[in-house]
C-alpha cells in the first residue's frame, strides 16, 4: 500500500472560461486543445499519475460534454487498480441548490462524493496551468512540517505580481501574510527577499514577490472544518487562505521551474507557440514524466513540397505546398498549396472528410475543413473543424485589439485573430 493511497486530487475546471472565449464557447476550459494533440486537463492529470496519485476528480459546470468524452476515452486504469479520473459536474441537491459559486464552494459541494474514501489529504489543482511537478515533493513538505495547509509558491516579477495572490513567510517557510491581487502600496508592502529561497541576488532582484500558484494541499479534517465553519466563504484565495493563516499552520512549498497560467488568450497563445521553439520552456519530450493524452491511432502526416520551420506537426495531417513558421499544426489538419501559416495555432479537425465529402464540397463550392489555397494565416488561432477558403487573409489588417466578426465567424482578442470551432470563412475574405 502506498503512502499516497489516502490522497485525493481535485482539479478545478474553472467557471465559464470567459477569458479564453471563444475557445470555451462549446467546451469546458480544461478541454481546450493544447500543443497540437493534447488538452489542458492532460497536464495536471499527467502530473498526478507521474506522482503516483491516481484518485482524481475534475470539477466543472460549463460545457462538460467534450471533457467527459476525453477523460472517459483517455484515462482507464487497470481493473486491478483503484485508480480513476472522474468528472464531477455541478449538481443541484436538496442541501445545495446553487451551482458552484467559487473555488472553495466547488470543493465544498463535492465533499459528499469523497466521504467514503479513507482520505487524510486533499490536493487541489487548477485545470489551466502549464507546468511539470512531482507532487510527492509537495506532499513531503506538507507532512514534514505537520501543516494544516500547504501552498505552492513561485517567485514573480513586479509587472505580473498584481495578478496573483502574494504572500510572506517566516524563516521556516510558514506563511504569515497573504494578500489577494494587491495594488499600489499594498503591492509594494508584499516585497520579500527571495534569496532566502535559493535565488541569486540577480534573480531575486528581478523576482521580488512570492506568488501563490493556486495549488494547495489540505489536511482533510482541517479542510472540512474550514469549509463548514462559514459557508459564505466561496473562494480559496480571497477567503479561505487568509482565514487559515490567522489560526492554522499554513506552510509554503517553493517551486522554481517553468509554470504558466494559460487562462487568457494571450498567455495561451504565447505558451503554445513557445512549444514549437528549438528550446521550449516546457518540454513535451520528457520521457521520465510524459504528458498523457488520448491514443487515436492516426496515420503519419503527409508533407508534400512544403517549407516548414520552428513548427510542431501532429498526426494525420495532409500538407501540400504550404509554408509554416513558428506554428502548431494540430491533428488531421489539411492545408493546401500556397497557404502561409505564421505564428499561429491550427487546432485541426475531429474527423477526416472522405473523398465523397470533398467532392460534394467542391460541387457546392464550400471549403473543405482546413485551410485553402493561397490563404495567409498570421498571428491567429484556428479552432477545430474550421473551414477557411482560398485566397483568405487572416492578418488583422487594421491592427485592432478587440473585434467580433459577423455572425461569430471570427473574433479578435488581444490582437490575436480567433476562428471558432466549426466556423466558415469564405473565399477571398480579408480580416
Amino acid at each position: 500500500m502506498s503512502q499516497y493511497d489516502n490522497v485525493v486530487s481535485v482539479i478545478l475546471g474553472g467557471g465559464a472560461g470567459t477569458r479564453l472565449f471563444p475557445l470555451t464557447k462549446e467546451r469546458a476550459k480544461p478541454a481546450v486543445p493544447l500543443g497540437g494533440k493534447y488538452r489542458l486537463i492532460d497536464v495536471p492529470v499527467s502530473n498526478c499519475i507521474n506522482s503516483g496519485l491516481t484518485h482524481i476528480f475534475v470539477l466543472t459546470q460549463f460545457n462538460s460534454a467534450s471533457l467527459n468524452r476525453h477523460i472517459s476515452r483517455t484515462y482507464r486504469f487497470s481493473t486491478f487498480s483503484t485508480g480513476f479520473v472522474e468528472v464531477l459536474a455541478a449538481e443541484q441537491r436538496n442541501d445545495s441548490p446553487e451551482w458552484f459559486q467559487g473555488t472553495a464552494d466547488a470543493v465544498r459541494q463535492m465533499i459528499p462524493h469523497i466521504r467514503d474514501f479513507k482520505v487524510d489529504t486533499v490536493l487541489i489543482l487548477s485545470g489551466d496551468h502549464l507546468y511539470r511537478m512531482d507532487y510527492r515533493k509537495f506532499l513531503e513538505r506538507h507532512y514534514e512540517t505537520n501543516a494544516d495547509v500547504t501552498i505552492s509558491v513561485i517567485p514573480c516579477r513586479p509587472d505580473e505580481a498584481e495578478g496573483f495572490g502574494l504572500l510572506k513567510t517566516d524563516a521556516d517557510g510558514r506563511i504569515v501574510e497573504f494578500k489577494e491581487k494587491p495594488k499600489a502600496e499594498a503591492l509594494e508592502s508584499m516585497r520579500v527577499d527571495t534569496t532566502t529561497f535559493g535565488l541569486s541576488a540577480e534573480q531575486a532582484a528581478a523576482r521580488p514577490f512570492l506568488a501563490s500558484m493556486g495549488i494547495y494541499v489540505f489536511n482533510y479534517k482541517r479542510l472540512i472544518e474550514l469549509l463548514s465553519e462559514d459557508t459564505s466563504r466561496l473562494d480559496f484565495g480571497k477567503e479561505i487562505i487568509p482565514q487559515s493563516i490567522k489560526s492554522l499552520n499554513v506552510q509554503s512549498h517553493f517551486y522554481q521551474d517553468y509554470w504558466e497560467d494559460i487562462g487568457t488568450i494571450k498567455a495561451f497563445f504565447d505558451a503554445n507557440l513557445d512549444l514549437a521553439s528549438p528550446l521550449p520552456k516546457f518540454n513535451f519530450f520528457d520521457t521520465e514524466s510524459p504528458i498523457y493524452t488520448r491514443s487515436r491511432y492516426l496515420p503519419p502526416s503527409k508533407i508534400h513540397n512544403c517549407d516548414i520551420d520552428n513548427s510542431m506537426i501532429s498526426e494525420g495531417c495532409i500538407l501540400s505546398g504550404m509554408h509554416a513558421r513558428n506554428s502548431i499544426i494540430g491533428l488531421r489538419s489539411r492545408i493546401d498549396a500556397g497557404a502561409r501559416v505564421e505564428n499561429s495555432i491550427i487546432m485541426g479537425s475531429d474527423y477526416f472528410e472522405s473523398l465523397t465529402d470533398l467532392t460534394r464540397n467542391a460541387e457546392a463550392r464550400i471549403a473543405h475543413i482546413g485551410i485553402g489555397k493561397n490563404t495567409i494565416v498570421r498571428r491567429a488561432i484556428v479552432d477545430k473543424n474550421a473551414r477557411i477558403g482560398n485566397n483568405v487573409q487572416l492578418i488583422n489588417i487594421e491592427g485592432v485589439e478587440t473585434l467580433d466578426g459577423p455572425k461569430g465567424s471570427y473574433f479578435v482578442r488581444e490582437g490575436i485573430i480567433i476562428v471558432p470551432k466549426n466556423a466558415y470563412i469564405p473565399d477571398g475574405t480579408i480580416v
